[in-house]
């Protein structure tokens, strides 16, 4: 039995003192310690994911989520329904037991910054090292993570990326693209592009989380003189397979130099999201610098520039 979730910092401490003395000398990558008790073998990552194997793993692993429920009120179900974690697990097993190549955006929901793609390919033997890095969806990780863990991603995984500024955004606008149709085109360009390199990766499945029925991804790269057909679309993809998760990640990389350096150039921090910092943000910029500058920094079609106009009085 094998049972994995995440423990908070201030459990992760009373982890280590309550193994201390049952602490095996060697420890895997990225672990803070293994250790041994009655039969289960007891794994703490940096990532403060905690692995319990053992015909006793449920019984170990239980203690902790007592805890967790106790002291931070948080609620880990290590009994999910059978049939769904059945599935999950099954489609985790699948990709996880190949070598593969997949590809992830970020940026679609900013109003400031880019939209960057990235694929990569994550052979078998790397697994091990992007579970002990706590590779995930981005999403799930904190900037602060993704800034420490994607260099070593980066020297250790191919990948192509590709980094579509707003000025062009903005023009794929006016030419009547959707955001799927968009994101659809960037997906086969670095797919394409990481396939048909000079060295050849032996993939066993190209993976993409699903954002649109295959269809009609299909029909949005019609016009593409050059395209990947041969793709296993899923659901949170980012989740289930590596090189999904590991695209996700260095995509926000990417996109976080891409906002801070477009700070420096003009002068103002620039937030994340479409929330109201970024309505603000626009507004100085569009003072400052004149409206036409949210061209080249904004995506204009999200409803911040709306609210830009109103208080500009610009029709």
């Amino acid at each position: 039995m094998t049972i994995v979730f995440k423990v908070s910092d201030n459990i992760k401490t009373r982890m280590i003192a309550y193994y201390k003395d049952k602490f095996r000398e060697k420890t895997p990558p990225y672990a803070i310690f293994q250790a041994e008790e009655g039969g289960t073998i007891i794994t703490l990552y940096e990532s403060g994911k905690v692995m319990f194997q053992g015909i006793s793993a449920d019984i170990d692993a239980n203690i902790w989520v007592d805890q967790e429920k106790h002291l931070n009120n948080k609620t880990i179900d290590i009994n999910a329904p059978k049939k769904e974690k059945d599935k999950y697990q099954k489609e985790l097993n699948y990709f996880y037991s190949m070598s593969t190549i997949g590809s992830d955006e970020v940026g679609t929901g900013d109003f400031f910054g880019p939209i960057v793609v990235t694929a990569s390919y994550v052979s078998k033997d790397k697994i091990d090292l992007i579970n002990d890095l706590g590779v995930k969806d981005s999403k799930k990780l904190t900037d602060e993570k993704i800034l420490k863990i994607v260099p070593t991603l980066i020297k250790e995984i191919p990948y192509v990326t590709f980094t579509l500024n707003n000025h062009d955004y903005n023009k794929y606008q006016s030419m009547g693209y959707n955001m799927n149709k968009i994101k659809a085109i960037l997906h086969n360009k670095v797919l394409y592009a990481i396939t048909h390199k000079e060295e050849k990766y032996p993939y066993d499945e190209i993976v993409v989380d699903q954002f649109v029925y295959p269809r009609k991804y299909f029909e949005h790269i019609m016009e593409a003189t050059e395209k990947v057909t041969n793709i296993t679309f899923t659901t949170k993809a980012e989740s289930k397979c590596a090189s999904v998760a590991v695209a996700s990640c260095i995509s926000r990389y990417i996109f976080l130099k891409k906002i801070d350096e477009l700070s420096k150039e003009l002068g103002v921090v620039i937030p994340k999201g479409a929330t109201t910092s970024a309505d603000e943000v626009g507004l100085e910029i569009a003072k400052k610098y004149g409206f036409a500058k949210l061209n080249e920094v904004a995506k204009l079609n999200f409803k911040n520039v709306d609210k830009i106009k109103e208080t500009l009085k610009i029709k």
